[in-house]
Order: C-alpha cells, then structure tokens, then sequence
C-alpha cells in the first residue's frame, strides 16, 4: 500500500512539474518578447543601405575601424571595409607634392556607395587656386567621397583627431545622401569648413533639423 502511495505521489509531483516547464502559447509569446529589444537596433535603421570604405594607400586600422562604427552608428548604414588599394602616380596634382581629390573621385567612381579614406594630402581647384587643399571632398548627391587625416592631425591629441576624423566623414557622406553645406545652425556638421580646422572643431557629431529633414533622417 505504501509503495502504491508513493507511486502515486511521484506521478502527480512529475505531471505538475511538466503542466509548469511545458511552454504554452502564452509562455512562448513571453519569450520572443523578452529576445525583441536585441533585434530593435535593426528594425529602427533608415537605410539599408551598404558603404564601402576603401583605404587608399596606407591608413591605421584603428581610423578604419573609427569610421566605420561612427557611420553604422550615426546613419545607420552597414559599413564593410575593403582591402587596401596602393595610390599611383596618375592620382597627383600638378605640383606633384600631394594627390588631387577630384581624379581620385573619378578614377574609383562606382555604383556601390564608397567612402575613401587617404593618410595622404589632398587638394582640388577653388577659385584661383588650383591646389587648395583639403580634408575632405564628397559627390552631391552620388556614391563617392574621399576623405584625408593629413590636416586633421597636426599638433593635436588623438582625442581631437579621432573627433575630426568621424565629423569629416559623416560630412562627405552628408553630401552624397544630397546635403550641401548648412548655414541654418553653426553646430550642424554641414558646415562648410571654408579652409580651416576651426569651424570642424566647433561643430558637434549632429545634424540640424533642417539638413535631417532634407534627407528624411529621424532624430530620435
């Protein structure tokens, strides 16, 4: 009798613990619930959109790896970083001493959305100038924007640099989505540099309403 009991009782106490861990449509709903928030970065980007970032020549992993999680982050785009491509001759200016951004935007225009990075300095034609040099230079709208570290670093920390490098960037891939420069909020990053360090070190890792209206880009 007391065997029988005891049968008993381990039946019932293994069928209650099966009624409690078996997972019910309810239980299941609560688990997928509970996995959602992971999957939300996802779901809450713009674009799906892919950059391409291209070394040209030899630049520091550690201003790849910079760029490409300031764009994933700020604009929501994947970003994947291509091997490295030697700059050659065909790429510099008249003068010879530094590399001409436009030939540089021509020769690697694409249909694929890239940003090209250079530790070398660049320049273009402004006005009367038929070197001007700069930090960055961007297709608007279009695919392609190059970008130079060799005037953002000089005589500053690698604080300062790596804040330059990120604004410079989310600038030149600002002109591409169709961004000219801003002049409604002197902290936009849209702001036109007008040949000084200045006006970047001023502005913030933000875009104003105005230019985030223009290209459809919640705030939030």
């Amino acid at each position: 009798m007391k065997n029988t009991i005891l049968l008993i009782s381990i039946f019932l106490i293994s069928s209650l613990s099966f009624l409690v861990y078996q997972p019910t449509k309810e239980n299941k709903s609560f688990v997928k619930q509970k996995i959602k928030p992971s999957k939300l970065v996802v779901k809450k980007r713009v674009n799906k959109k892919i950059v391409m970032i291209l070394p040209l020549g030899n630049v520091k992993p550690e201003y790849l790896k910079l760029v490409k999680n300031s764009v994933e982050s700020f604009y929501g785009f994947e970003c994947v970083i291509k091997p490295k491509v030697n700059l050659t001759n065909d790429l510099l200016t008249k003068s010879k001493t530094r590399y001409n951004a436009d030939k540089i935007l021509d020769k690697f225009k694409t249909k694929e959305n890239l940003l090209i990075i250079t530790e070398k300095d660049i320049a273009t034609k402004k006005g009367n100038y038929e070197e001007w040099g700069i930090l960055g230079l961007g297709q608007r709208p279009g695919n392609t924007c190059v970008i130079s570290t060799f005037r953002m670093k000089k005589n500053v920390s690698v604080e300062v640099l790596y804040d330059r490098l990120e604004k410079v960037s989310l600038h030149e891939i600002g002109h591409n989505l169709g961004l000219d420069h801003c002049d409604y909020h002197i902290e936009c990053l849209m702001n036109d540099a007008r040949g000084t360090i200045r006006q970047v070190d001023r502005e913030k890792k933000w875009l104003c309403q105005k230019c985030c209206n223009l290209i459809k880009l919640r705030t939030s």
